[in-house]
């Protein structure tokens, strides 16, 4: 089969399209997927460039975790899925047997059925962006109407799907943006969009029932001065911190996002129902893998980059 693979720690050169890597199969617990697409993620990057410090991988290795395709192999153990059925979810790129190939082996607990309304690369973008809001705003912070959330950095693809889904949810939404995104943030839904090159939305913004941080650092602390006594903070990149916390008396939580079939089946209604629409930014062949993850740590992109593995 055909694999983007690595073959070592460091800068996207260290990637290569290998034309005959062998193919994996379906283990205990799993299903095995033909890739149609698969989109780039913050870790895939992390994983690569050696900044994983529990990274022990052989190589060659692949990378790759949201996934979208069609099940060729159903493993042992496995129930309510079948060969043929189009599916996405989220492989192990840890495993050394990712999504950026042709077949890649998932676990049946982090897969669903793929939204009947988008296509293969559309799906890919899903999984960990939408999952990773769905968690924070629904499971976490329990948002509902007539509430107020800060979301930062409103174009980047977590936060575009937060956006969607806070005012779905019936709550007012402010965001900070770059200049270039600000139109942009406006047409997501966002009610109020800061320009952090130019503003502090700490200044502007008050008595805000919650936030989702996926900045961190000072950003984070900053937000703080936003909630009012009693509100709530998650963040993808912070530990709570304490002496805020009691200061500000506001609960914060750290996510560590958790893709599991109940959360995608929840975003499968969701994207069929409209309410949610994934950002593609640029769509890249599998040959061109390597350019896809220089694009993706190097440029300025909305929503998520997708590579095409097969038609």
């Amino acid at each position: 089969m055909r694999a983007a693979q690595i073959t070592g720690f460091g800068n996207p050169e260290v990637m290569k399209v290998i034309a005959d890597a062998q193919r994996p199969s379906a283990g205990e617990g799993q299903v095995l997927v033909e890739v149609r697409a698969a989109s780039i993620n913050p870790f895939d990057w992390k994983v690569m460039s050696g900044h994983v410090p529990d990274a022990q991988l052989a190589f060659p290795a692949t990378l790759g975790g949201d996934v979208a395709g069609v099940i060729a192999e159903v493993g042992p153990g496995v129930e309510g899925f079948t060969v043929g059925q189009e599916v996405y979810g989220q492989a192990n790129t840890m495993s050394g047997q990712g999504s950026f190939a042709e077949f890649t082996p998932v676990k049946a607990t982090a897969l669903s059925t793929k939204p009947a309304n988008v296509d293969f690369v559309t799906a890919a973008a899903l999984p960990l962006t939408a999952v990773s809001a769905y968690q924070a705003l629904v499971d976490t912070l329990h948002l509902h109407a007539g509430q107020k959330i800060l979301i930062h950095g409103g174009a980047g693809g977590i936060r575009s799907m937060a956006i969607q889904l806070a005012k779905h949810l019936g709550t007012h939404v402010a965001t900070t943006v770059s200049t270039p995104d600000v139109e942009f943030a406006k047409q997501l839904g966002a009610d109020e969009v800061i320009d952090y090159t130019s503003e502090k939305f700490e200044g502007k913004l008050h008595d805000f029932d919650a936030v989702f941080d996926t900045v961190g650092g000072e950003t984070y602390r900053r937000s703080f001065d936003v909630l009012r006594r009693g509100g709530q903070i998650v963040s993808m990149l912070e530990q709570p911190d304490r002496e805020l916390m009691e200061a500000r008396g506001v609960t914060a939580w750290y996510q560590f996002t958790a893709e599991t079939a109940e959360r995608l089946d929840n975003i499968t209604k969701l994207v069929e129902e409209n309410v949610l629409k994934p950002v593609v930014d640029r769509t890249y062949s599998l040959k061109d893998a390597a350019e896809a993850m220089e694009y993706f740590s190097s440029a300025h992109h909305r929503g998520k980059v997708v590579i095409k593995v097969t038609d």
